[in-house]
């Protein structure tokens, strides 16, 4: 197949559009955010997918509104689930028709780190520093999956495919999740030390704070504690058994306290990262705040689970350190708590089989959790409007159809 490819571009900050550009091959191209040294890499390992779901993230999000570095014309998306329509002469064991879920990082297989199972930082994928992943800045220039067709390198050891193809397309909607925001959200539990009978607060609900209290739930947490400034959506993590604090009112212990009776929680997970509120009522970017706070609330002896992004370069930062990515975290205090922290991109691999046996036996319903909704490919300007504006939902681009009537269960 031949010809060209409809994807969401970012443009400039505050504008997304849909764009044609071409049909991927298995050769990386010059492009916007492409690496100089990856140009001309030859992917014999890869296969092109149809895209059959692709999410708007958060991490897109601070892109989109000019909070990174990203180039005009890249191609967004590292939420992706596809049909295998072609593959490389070196792939082996992934099938053309093959339904498949793509972590957003992006590993080769061979080096240390990827050997060690942490994919988030494959030493071999992206030339300025480890870790990759589709359609981010400063992430090896790979092509963003909000679009008809994607390339995915070294198929074999990245795809995780489902072997019942019409159990999968049932559970499409579900299983989306799986390549980012669900795994996500469970590491951050898991980082966080949180387990059967724990108590844990989680700052932000968004869909990784939301999909972070499922797999709080999941892994048996007696008591999920999500905090937000925004009613819509602590109204929605309420919906499936959550409790909540409204951070525009009271401080974090003071409100764990009316729920616990006592100012503190086993585990603490951030799922906010660098654009951080302060708390209270019209209170500006502190991008500290839910890190200095969760050292409060959480136990002495206690772990913070981090996979909210903090970036190293924030044009737009409210001051010379947070452009820099450099904040003014208490460090003494986590210090002084024995606290331990856990950073970085989750190593989608490390849980994505599992997370997909949940969904598949209807142990989770992440798509309900987080609100998850179906938009058309054409409508993402209006989704990542929608999404900036606070909507308490997760978007899902339909680009094929795939995900016609689909509803969260």
């Amino acid at each position: 197949m031949s010809g060209g490819n409809r994807a969401v571009a970012y443009i400039k900050p505050g504008e997304v559009n849909v764009v044609i550009t071409d049909y991927p091959t298995f050769q990386l191209q010059d492009g916007p955010g492409v690496a100089p040294e990856n140009v001309g890499r030859t992917c014999r390992h890869g296969v092109i997918l149809k895209v059959l779901a692709t999410n708007i993230c958060g991490s897109d999000q601070h892109m989109v509104r000019g909070r990174t570095t990203a180039p005009e014309g890249l191609v967004l998306g590292h939420e992706i689930t596809g049909e295998v329509i072609e593959r490389g002469p070196d792939v082996e064991f992934i099938k053309v028709g093959d339904v498949v879920s793509v972590p957003f990082n992006i590993a080769c297989g061979r080096c240390r780190n990827c050997k060690e199972r942490r994919t988030g930082i494959c030493l071999n994928v992206n030339p300025a520093r480890p870790g990759a992943a589709y359609g981010y800045v400063d992430m090896g220039g790979w092509v963003g999956g909000q679009a008809e067709y994607v390339m995915v390198p070294y198929a074999d050891f990245n795809l995780l495919a489902f072997p019942d193809r019409d159990a999968a397309l049932e559970k499409l909607l579900d299983l989306t999740m799986l390549s980012d925001i669900f795994p996500t959200g469970f590491h951050g539990v898991v980082t966080s030390g949180a387990g059967v009978g724990s108590t844990v607060y989680i700052a932000g609900a968004g869909p990784v704070g939301l999909a972070a209290a499922a797999s709080a739930q999941l892994l048996g947490a007696a008591v999920v504690i999500v905090g937000d400034l925004n009613a819509d959506r602590l109204a929605q993590a309420r919906s499936f058994g959550c409790e909540t604090i409204d951070l525009t009112r009271g401080s974090v212990e003071d409100q764990i306290a009316e729920i616990l009776g006592v100012p503190e929680v086993d585990a603490g997970v951030d799922a906010v990262g660098f654009e951080a509120h302060a708390h209270g009522t019209d209170a500006g970017e502190a991008p500290a705040t839910v890190l200095n706070s969760m050292m409060g609330a959480v136990r002495a002896g206690g772990a913070l689970g981090i996979p909210g992004l903090y970036v190293t370069d924030d044009p737009g930062g409210v001051d010379e350190d947070a452009r820099s990515g450099t904040l003014k975290v208490r460090l003494g205090l986590g210090w002084a708590k024995s606290h331990q922290f856990s950073t970085g991109q989750c190593p989608v691999m490390k849980y994505n089989r599992a997370l997909s046996m949940a969904i598949l036996h209807d142990r989770v319903h992440i798509a309900k959790a987080v609100n998850a909704t179906v938009i058309p490919l054409d409508d993402a300007p209006h989704g990542y409007a929608e999404f900036d504006q606070g909507a308490s939902r997760k978007y899902v681009l339909n680009p094929h159809g795939a995900l016609d009537g689909a509803k969260a269960a």
